[in-house]
């Protein structure tokens, strides 16, 4: 065997390869791209927005919108309720109010209590009393001794209760 003649060093070496381009995309469709990634946010960002604002919360009722708001979902029960839980919701809801408005205890006082306190009130009229000792005996006798009552007499037990409540609304000016 021939030994085999030792190459040339300068063949040996590979000539350096041009440099690659890394980011395979032209400059105009990074562009576009770029623009659609924008208007996509945006339009995200607006669609938030505006959930956001559809949720915010609502001021709160006053006492009185509530209560009358109460009363009439009450209303539409009374035909059907049975008189002792409908004696009670009605009272609970009328005393929440003049807890609300007038920052008496209503809620956790018993009758004789609350009329006792509201006679000692400047804050009650000889009628609003009146009006409060009637209703305030009816639903008694609706919740303790259990009395029978007609879907009339649940809405006349309602419309005493809007009454004493519409009598406490502030003056709109006209």
């Amino acid at each position: 065997m021939q030994p085999q003649p030792t190459p040339d060093p300068a063949t040996l070496l590979r000539d350096i390869a041009p440099p690659v381009d890394v980011f395979p995309y032209p400059v105009w469709m990074v562009v576009i791209a770029a623009l659609l990634a924008l208007i996509l946010l945006g339009l995200l960002l607006w669609i938030i927005v505006k959930w956001c604002r559809r949720q915010a919360i609502s001021p709160p009722l006053l006492p009185h919108e509530r209560a009358l708001q109460q009363l009439a979902e009450a209303r539409a029960q009374a035909p059907t309720a049975d008189p002792h839980q409908f004696g009670a919701q009605v009272s609970d809801i009328l005393r929440a109010y003049i807890g609300q408005r007038y920052g008496l205890p209503a809620t956790r006082q018993t009758s004789p209590e609350f009329l006792a306190a509201a006679a000692d009130s400047p804050l009650f009229s000889d009628e609003k009393r009146a009006a409060l000792s009637t209703f305030l005996e009816k639903t008694d006798l609706l919740k303790f001794a259990h009395f029978e009552a007609t879907s009339e007499e649940n809405l006349a037990l309602c419309d005493s209760a809007e009454q004493v409540v519409r009598g406490d609304q502030p003056a709109l000016a006209a």
